[in-house]
């Protein structure tokens, strides 16, 4: 009887869909305005949203339908960053009018610094092209045949059982969640809950590669807290080292973390999961496979993740790798973290500062957090303009002095600070940064006092001396970990009008 009612449902919501889609593809032969695209394009990716929160919502298993997920979310993402963008232009004009009569007097003209914005929006932030109100309508149309197609779609997704709210994932799109990672979540799930290799004495093994501060251990956890993969699994074991090098098979167990144990289980399933942080030694990697797989009951398996891609050839299945997110997904993600509940289009100014923002940091989840909690704490347009030219600040330093800018942990770089003596954040305080570690749960009472956000706020109090150690990010979701670096001021100088 439920599966006739959900055919129904899907049935249904796929008419509305044809209807709707129908109406807007006679619609595309006419003459449309900017104004009127935008209000098609909003109707359309509130649809496509609706059906990508279903999808996250219920244990997809088929990789076809997880792919068309995931093309979903990028066209989406894709619609949402348009959108944005043509939404904080369109007021911009008469505002800056406004903002240069109330500030034309002031030593840091915000009017002035919009039209700059402005320019730098139209030249670097827009990945659409030149004509944007042509790559409008084209958006548009790829969305509007994607919701097209969406009729069987709909039907086989009613057909997948619902997945129980993990209590961290219950409010979406925010600290608390992890986000952009949830049709690789339902991957690793998959390759868990299939059957072991025929034959016996092999073990299942999946790579998972990417850089630095992408979520490859957060992904990780999250899946090794999903009640499938713990009903499935007897024992779950962590092991978190730099390399393989000077293990054996009875150190590596020694060294191992127990996540998760369940002996009423009837099967002695076990999974092991390796995070390296270094480069991979091949002869230690085959001789503890080779123990692993005389010990492991049939039915156990690995998951190993690292930065290098030297690890993808160790996989019996391709190795999942994570990028950071598009530019598009991570202002979705950056907007959500700033503006919280308040609606952005109320501050189109803002909105445009905000777009800017997101490319500096270059799709770093932690970045976003930190800068996040800068800007939720002072609202104002003046200032976010001087965290937007710190920022710019900090990637030209990088750039001349060490070559590169490069945002990725385990490189020295250079940091900027807010000189906030005189209030007017004009000067900047430079770092160099360098050390950076990753630490577990249990260490957060051996945090440092100082703050990422005390350094780049200029509220640390009395200028620390030599080198100190600073709290760069507390992640509030699992598996918690804290991440610290040393820090030491190089020089002071005045910035300059960018």
């Amino acid at each position: 009887m439920e599966a006739i009612i959900s055919a129904v449902l899907g049935d249904i919501v796929s008419r509305a869909i044809s209807v709707m889609v129908e109406k807007c593809r006679e619609q595309i032969t006419t003459e449309t305005t900017v104004e009127e695209d935008l209000q098609r394009l909003h109707q359309l990716l509130l649809r496509i949203s609706a059906v990508v929160e279903e999808a996250e919502g219920r244990c997809v298993t088929s990789q076809r339908m997880i792919r068309q997920v995931t093309m979903m979310i990028k066209h989406m993402f894709r619609g949402y960053y348009l959108l944005d963008f043509f939404k904080s232009i369109e007021k911009k004009t008469d505002d800056e009018e406004v903002t240069g009569s109330s500030f034309s007097q002031s030593k840091f003209n915000p009017a002035k610094r919009f039209r700059r914005l402005s320019s730098y929006t139209q030249t670097e932030s827009m990945v659409f092209g030149k004509d944007s109100s042509k790559e409008l309508k084209q958006v548009i149309l790829v969305l509007e045949n994607m919701v097209a197609d969406m009729k069987e779609f709909t039907i086989f997704l009613m057909s997948y059982p619902r997945m129980r709210r993990q209590p961290y994932g219950a409010y979406l799109y925010v600290d608390n969640y992890m986000f952009g990672r949830q049709m690789e979540r339902e991957q690793v799930i998959n390759f868990l809950l299939q059957a072991g290799p025929l034959g016996g004495g092999h073990l299942a093994i999946l790579p998972i590669i990417g850089p630095g501060f992408t979520g490859k251990s957060t992904l990780v956890e999250h899946v090794c807290n999903d009640e499938r993969v713990r009903n499935h699994f007897s024992l779950i074991l962590l092991y978190s080292g730099k390399d393989l090098k000077d293990e054996t098979a009875t150190t590596f167990r020694n060294h191992c973390l127990i996540k998760h144990q369940n002996i009423t289980l009837g099967e002695e399933r076990s999974l092991v999961v390796i995070e390296l942080s270094g480069d991979v030694d091949e002869g230690a990697w085959k001789r503890l496979l080779h123990s692993s797989e005389r010990v492991m009951t049939p039915g156990s398996k690995i998951i190993i993740t690292s930065r290098s891609d030297k690890v993808v050839s160790f996989g019996t299945s391709e190795a999942i790798k994570l990028n950071y997110l598009s530019r598009e997904a991570y202002w979705y993600f950056f907007k959500m973290l700033v503006f919280g509940s308040t609606d952005q289009r109320e501050h189109p100014k803002l909105t445009s500062i905000s777009m800017e923002l997101a490319l500096e940091m270059r799709g770093h989840f932690m970045f976003a957090h930190v800068v996040a909690v800068l800007l939720r704490a002072n609202f104002s347009a003046r200032y976010w303009c001087m965290v937007l030219r710190h920022l710019r600040e900090q990637r030209q330093k990088n750039i001349k002095l060490l070559g590169e800018y490069c945002l990725e942990g385990g490189q020295p770089r250079y940091s900027w600070s807010m000189d906030n003596t005189q209030r007017g954040f004009e000067d900047t305080n430079f770092f160099l940064v360098s050390g950076d570690s990753q630490k577990g749960p249990t260490s957060h009472h051996e945090a440092p006092e100082i703050t990422s956000i005390n350094l780049l706020s200029g509220t640390w109090g009395t200028m620390p001396q030599g080198k100190f150690e600073v709290l760069f990010w507390r992640s509030l979701i699992p598996p918690y970990y804290i991440y610290t670096a040393d820090c030491e001021f190089v020089q002071h100088e005045s910035s300059s009008t960018i």
